[in-house]
């Protein structure tokens, strides 16, 4: 193994893996161990085909038994998952709620009036109130996480309205995936490859949805990512190819 600037490269056969700075190229999970090769790929805007995307760029090195791990922001910017901030009316509740909300390094949470306002738009008034007091009860007792159980997905999976890191997303707020079991069946029956899609940083992944001919288990996809591989700044290597090392 050897390395170059910003990156960590190591050559399994005639496949050249390549991990993002501060990321392994190995992980061992299940008991065994599996390499991870961060693929870069362009910018990946709106309305474009994820099909695409995968014939394109992870298909030239996919073989069988291979699985890619896709960022679920890509795969919803392609389905058109976006929500304008032209289009979030801000009103009181929205302001006053979000003074008590905590604001995570992450990304945009209810801390930020913009979001906190898709929740109320998204679930409705009342279940973000009820949230909101049960979030504030549950924290004394050191539990958190609380509100966006409630409200659910669709508001704890809001990306976007942030350009600290991507300046493209500071306007727009970016859903989770629609049908991602579904997203990952058609792309195997397209190109036969066998996906996941996940969400996940620095402190955390879920897998939103995979192909059905996986048979491993959501907590054992988990571990072959834990450590969020495609890295959490301008890497733009939003696919990850994971192979079991031989």
């Amino acid at each position: 193994m050897y390395y170059i600037i910003g990156k960590r490269k190591s050559g399994v056969g005639n496949m050249e893996f390549i991990a993002n700075e501060g990321k392994n190229i190995e992980i061992e999970a299940n008991n065994k161990i599996y390499l991870r090769h961060a693929i870069k790929t362009r910018f990946i805007k709106q309305g474009e085909s994820y099909v695409d995307v995968f014939k394109e760029y992870a298909l030239p090195i996919y073989k069988e038994g291979d699985i890619i791990s896709a960022s679920e922001k890509i795969i919803a910017l392609c389905q058109n998952r976006i929500v304008k901030r032209e289009d979030i009316k801000i009103g009181f509740w929205a302001k006053f709620l979000s003074k008590f909300a905590s604001k995570p390094d992450t990304g945009v949470g209810v801390g930020e009036t913009i979001k906190m306002q898709y929740a109320i738009d998204e679930v409705g008034l009342l279940k973000v109130l009820w949230a909101s007091f049960a979030s504030a009860v549950t924290k004394l007792f050191g539990k958190r996480g609380v509100f966006y159980k409630i409200v659910g997905p669709e508001v704890s999976g809001l990306d976007g309205f942030y350009a600290n890191v991507w300046e493209e997303y500071g306007d727009i707020g970016i859903k989770i995936p629609e049908n991602p079991n579904g997203v990952c069946d058609e792309i195997k029956e397209a190109l036969g490859i066998s996906c996941m899609i996940v969400d996940a940083n620095d402190l955390g992944c879920e897998i939103l949805g995979y192909s059905s001919d996986i048979e491993f288990e959501t907590e054992e996809l988990i571990g072959m990512i834990k450590d969020n591989p495609a890295g959490q700044g301008h890497e733009q290597t939003p696919l990850i190819l994971i192979r079991e090392k031989e």
